[in-house]
């Protein structure tokens, strides 16, 4: 992940829980302290992330409509599960998503 691409992430992140989230939201969701994370943030949306943070924030991403759900946690395009059925299972799991990122900014 590139630091354009963490800060297009900041921005598709707000649209998703509608709300503009700062720079200390970002770094609350990656595990940065409040004191010093804000501006570890801001240097790596110049710079990017470190590999172990860029990880965590793919499987945030999933939260918005942006970003695809990883294969790993892709279960709805199984046999046993009707077509008709997978769009809203998908809406399901980004909504799940949604509600951790905001339990994790709480």
């Amino acid at each position: 992940m590139t630091g354009p691409e963490l800060k297009k992430l900041r921005e598709h992140l707000s649209e998703a829980l509608g709300r503009k989230l700062t720079a200390a939201d970002m770094a609350k969701l990656c595990g940065l302290s409040a004191a010093g994370g804000a501006e570890k943030l801001r240097r790596w949306e110049v710079t990017g992330p470190t590999p172990k943070v860029a990880a965590v924030l793919r499987v945030l991403a999933m939260a918005s409509e942006h970003y695809p759900i990883l294969e790993k946690f892709d279960v709805f395009d199984r046999h046993d599960v009707p077509v008709r059925d997978r769009a809203a299972r998908r809406q399901a799991f980004r909504e799940q998503m949604r509600d951790d990122v905001r339990k994790r900014l709480a």
